[in-house]
């Protein structure tokens, strides 16, 4: 996996709130886009990320991703500015999107969201990145998540999400929210007439997980509960070994409209569960082989069986 190596330094280069030395210049950590600053390169990469992730996403990506996509000020030629972002977005569904240096901190990244405001780093990832990104770039954020903001139901629910982020800090129950917005917004598969689609922004922004997410036999496709969700881990260094499926968007709604306290005191102490679990009491969609994990395993660990088929 490659990362953005610092020539001096060598090391890999952060953003926000990543990296050691970050001075943040307002409070809730929002800059200015500088979108007259972005050079041709940098264009060039939004190119080529565009390109081919339109022509691979059709077919794949929910109803409502492409409607969303389909109305907004989002085209190859250049990385779009966010205020023409935020015109439409402000009209359809009251969100904006915001320009931050890279990651923020938690309480001020549930602010924005409980206010309808999407922080979306602006910086963009380097030609021989453009497979795997450590941080979430400006194509994760604006290609990814933003289509999704033009739909009222998730609006509602990253709003949602939130506002409970900052309860669920307070009650110190974090990890667990996690989760679920990692499960959903980021990582989540929905139930259409036509077949199972992607809506989660990791997903959609991703050119090989695109593809493994919907085809690959290895991963758990299994349905969405949210005490399930909630007591599960997940990967943040490759492809997901399990994915849980909504039965439609208003699944969501429904989700952003209970009070998760109660939820949280049912889960607590109970047994937590290793991303490629897969329980008797789960409501399995496609079960997977787990082939690409395992495989991945043994050549860590210097196995000879990696092109074994399962």
């Amino acid at each position: 996996m490659q990362r953005q190596l610092n020539e001096q330094s060598g090391e890999a280069k952060k953003h926000g709130l990543a990296a050691d030395d970050v001075q943040p210049h307002r409070p809730d950590w929002t800059i200015d886009q500088g979108w007259s600053n972005y050079s041709v390169e940098e264009h060039a990469v939004w190119r080529t990320l565009f390109d081919r992730q339109s022509k691979l996403l059709p077919g794949r990506a929910c109803d409502e991703f492409v409607e969303g996509m389909k109305n907004l000020p989002i085209g190859p030629e250049q990385i779009p500015n966010f205020e023409a972002l935020s015109e439409v977005l402000m009209k359809k569904t009251g969100w904006q999107v915001v320009a931050v240096p890279g990651l923020v901190p938690d309480d001020v990244f549930f602010d924005h969201l409980a206010n309808r405001r999407f922080p979306a780093g602006h910086f963009i990832r380097k030609p021989h990145e453009l497979d795997y990104l450590e941080e979430p770039d400006v194509f994760h954020d604006v290609f990814g998540h933003v289509p999704m903001l033009m739909n009222p139901v998730i609006g509602d629910y990253i709003q949602a999400y939130g506002l409970g982020g900052l309860r669920a800090k307070e009650l110190g129950v974090l990890d667990k929210l996690a989760r679920v917005y990692w499960y959903t917004v980021e990582f989540g598969l929905v139930k259409q007439a036509d077949g199972m689609r992607i809506y989660g922004a990791g997903i959609a922004s991703s050119f090989t997980e695109s593809v493994f997410a919907l085809d690959d036999l290895s991963p758990n496709r299994i349905g969405f509960d949210l005490e399930r969700v909630m007591r599960t881990h997940y990967r943040i260094d490759d492809f997901q070994e399990s994915y849980f499926v909504i039965d439609n968007l208003d699944e969501l709604l429904a989700l952003a409209r209970i009070d998760f306290a109660p939820v949280y005191e049912h889960i607590k102490g109970l047994p937590e569960h290793q991303p490629g679990t897969v329980l008797a009491t789960d409501r399995i969609l496609s079960r997977g082989s787990g082939r690409y994990h395992r495989q991945k395993q043994e050549i860590e660990q210097g196995g000879t069986s990696a092109t074994r088929q399962s």
